[in-house]
């Protein structure tokens, strides 16, 4: 086979060749309907393409090659400290690119690499994609795995993992494993996903449905949400509905429609729950208030709960100084010393010393010294220690008043 030379700074016209390709800088090849390559074409610095080209594989050494066309490439296609540049499609084996490539049509691979910049303007289908800066496609990208170092924003996804280092911007789409963002994801549109971990921002402007959730800055979902475990460091918000297993927050969450967990639910912070909040535990340390909240197993309050309708679980614990407004309901009701409450309903109630309740219904009662309430019903059994105050006499009854939820 015969390999082709074209010198430093000249303009030429081929076709379809016998082996080799060798351009040197500045060089511009205008094309007799497709360029045809059958070995290696090697560019050396900046050159042009004025056409289709189709070769076994492509080199590009310190410049950037502009193919005013489409690139086919059987094999791989390496750029050392050099730009590719296509007009038309791209497709090849392995690309691995130091500085950049732009391609404007489809791009079709195996696996690429590119260390700078990597931009499309319709679709790319691949297994394996590697950047080191930014990442932007105007298409569907379907792969495997995609990372960046820097930033991707893409439209519509198909991929199993997503990585990138800065921001993530999405129309929508599906990554069925994990997402990891060390800064900021934006997803436009619908999206599901296996597990999503970002340490800075991450909003979710459409549904979203997935399994872990973690941020540790700022988390917000416009629509509904359903996950496996939802964890947000900092402030949250959910303007539809939730549901999941567990939730665990550090700072302020909040939920617009209704929060439903099969699991629990650890509150440090603050959470607001615009309708109806249920799980399988609470644990709060810091503040919730919910239109109602039904908890299977029980409800450990160290800091305060506001419903309109009540607060049921099982077994109820007021810790030290803690406050509830909106009726208690439990199995077993327990206030410890200085905590504050309303109305409590329950099969047994407990007020420790200085604790404090409006009116209790349960069928056995006992106030410790120094708790106080104003009125007292009960089915069974009451005890009112000696230091105990409550302000009318405690009223045995044959059946209770109907509880609330």
């Amino acid at each position: 086979m015969t390999d082709t030379h074209v010198p430093r700074g000249a303009q030429v016209r081929l076709g379809t060749l016998d082996g080799d390709l060798h351009a040197e800088a500045r060089t511009r090849i205008d094309v007799d309907g497709r360029l045809i390559v059958p070995g290696t074409a090697h560019f050396e610095g900046d050159s042009e393409v004025g056409g289709d080209l189709e070769c076994g594989s492509f080199r590009s050494d310190d410049g950037t090659v502009h193919i005013r066309g489409h690139l086919i490439v059987q094999k791989d296609l390496t750029a050392r400290d050099a730009t590719v540049e296509v007009d038309g499609g791209l497709q090849a084996q392995g690309v691995d690119v130091d500085r950049g490539l732009r391609v404007v049509g489809p791009i079709r691979g195996d696996s690429f690499e590119v260390g700078g910049i990597l931009e499309g303007g319709a679709t790319f289908d691949a297994k394996r994609v590697s950047v080191g800066g930014k990442f932007r496609l105007a298409g569907k990208l379907t792969a495997e795995s995609v990372e960046a170092g820097g930033s991707i924003d893409v439209a519509d996804v198909e991929l199993e993992t997503l990585e990138a280092g800065g921001l993530v911007r999405l129309r929508g789409g599906t990554v069925r494993d994990s997402i990891e963002v060390g800064g900021r994801f934006v997803a436009e549109a619908p999206i599901r996903f296996g597990s999503l971990e970002a340490g800075g921002v991450a909003e979710l402007r459409a549904d979203g449905t997935g399994g872990s959730v973690e941020v540790g800055g700022m988390f917000s979902a416009q629509g509904n949400l359903t996950f496996s475990s939802l964890e947000v460091g900092g402030i949250g918000t959910i303007s539809g509905n939730a549901q999941g297993a567990t939730v665990e927050v550090g700072g302020k969450f909040d939920v617009g429609g209704a929060l439903t967990l099969t699991g629990r639910l650890e509150v440090g912070g603050s959470i607001t729950v615009g309708q109806e909040l249920s799980a399988d535990r609470l644990e709060l340390g810091g503040r919730m208030s919910a239109r109602r909240a039904t908890f299977v197993s029980g409800a450990d309050v160290g800091g305060s709960v506001d419903t309109k309708e009540g607060l049921r679980a099982q077994r109820l614990v007021l810790r030290r100084k803690s406050r509830a407004s909106g009726p208690l309901v439990g199995g077993s009701v327990e206030l410890e010393e200085k905590a504050r409450a309303e109305d409590i309903f329950g099969d047994s109630v407990e007020l420790r010393e200085r604790a404090m309740a409006r009116r209790i219904f349960a069928a056995t009662v006992h106030l410790r010294d120094g708790a106080v309430a104003d009125q007292v019903t009960y089915s069974r059994s009451v005890q009112i220690d000696s230091g105990a105050l409550v302000s009318s006499p405690p009223q045995k009854v044959e059946q209770l008043p109907p509880f609330p939820l």
